[in-house]
């Protein structure tokens, strides 16, 4: 029988469809494991159900053993999978797009709107007892209507965001790989960076993408506008995010992931002008339980000698 192991806790309705498949471990350490625990846990594994803590390459492939056939990533970025160097050892690789898209935009856009809003700030006044009465002054954020969205990776997700900011009566610009056809506007980076009032990362992690917000790109963004990011933390140098704050460069930002999750860079923490959330972009019950079955499905169908159902080339 076909071992798969998965590397962290999954839901129940994934773990019943793997056991269909096979033998299934799932890790009991309520944690990412060490590349150490990772390597002894896969070894002898047919398929593994990873994680995006989990650095899944041709080490790991190797402790598995040679009869490794499949690595499903429960995720749709795969910046932590070493694609070419699985697929040089025969291993399929899979990942989660899709079932995602919804939960994570809407994630994305109360971001926006709790640090447009002041949300977070409000909250924590409350939390402290600080007195407080209405005044036609207090807490004034931004509103939304009339301003510019600048959408950095036009996605499955960027679109999703697309649309929430249009029904909030918001202009859209965006920058990706290609042109789309759509009512938003395609600009350069440079020129979304200079017109947006909001700037929402959705590009995947790549050389390419590592720190594409730096120094140089805060600074190019419009003192009043705001940054969130929920795509992966390393496209954000938060140390210069941090200073581009300080410095009054812009207005805000709003974060779901960081740079070296669970790390958070210091400065932001005491920071009003900052609204932070630890990697809730796609935690619903609904989408989690979603990514889990599609991950388990690619590994049941790849066992089958079948297609996997979404699978990641080199």
């Amino acid at each position: 029988m076909s071992k798969i192991v998965v590397t962290r806790w999954i839901p129940d309705e994934a773990v019943k469809l793997l056991a269909e498949a096979g033998d299934v471990t799932v890790s009991p350490a309520d944690r990412p494991l060490t590349p150490q625990e990772l390597h002894e846990f896969v070894r002898g594994a047919t398929a593994v159900v990873g994680m995006l803590h989990d650095r899944i390459d041709g080490a790991l492939a190797d402790a598995a053993g040679p009869q490794l056939k499949v690595v499903a990533n429960v995720a749709v970025g795969y910046d932590n999978v070493d694609v070419a160097a699985l697929a040089g050892r025969g291993v399929v690789v899979t990942n989660t797009p899709g079932v995602l898209t919804d939960a994570t935009a809407d994630l994305a856009f109360g971001l926006l709107l709790a640090v447009t809003r002041r949300l977070g700030e409000g909250e924590r006044l409350l939390r402290s007892r600080t007195p407080w009465s209405f005044h036609l002054g207090f807490l004034l954020g931004s509103g939304l209507q009339g301003k510019t969205l600048g959408i950095v990776g036009f996605g499955q997700i960027g679109r999703a965001m697309a649309r929430r900011a249009e029904a909030f009566g918001m202009s859209i610009v965006y920058t990706g790989r290609s042109r789309q056809d759509t009512a938003a506007e395609f600009v350069s980076f440079e020129e979304l960076l200079a017109r947006s009032d909001v700037v929402s990362l959705h590009c995947p992690l790549t050389p390419e993408t590592r720190h594409l917000i730096d120094a140089a790109a805060l600074r190019a963004m419009k003192p009043g506008a705001y940054l969130v990011n929920t795509t992966r933390g390393p496209v954000v140098d938060e140390a210069a995010l941090a200073d581009a704050l300080e410095a009054g460069e812009i207005a805000g930002a709003a974060l779901d992931v960081f740079e070296k999750e669970p790390e958070v860079e210091t400065r932001l923490l005491g920071r009003d002008d900052v609204v932070l959330s630890p990697h809730l972009g796609s935690a619903t019950v609904e989408t989690r339980t979603a990514m889990a079955v599609l991950a388990a499905r690619n590994v049941a169908a790849v066992l089958a000698g079948q297609p996997p159902l979404t699978e990641v080339k080199p």
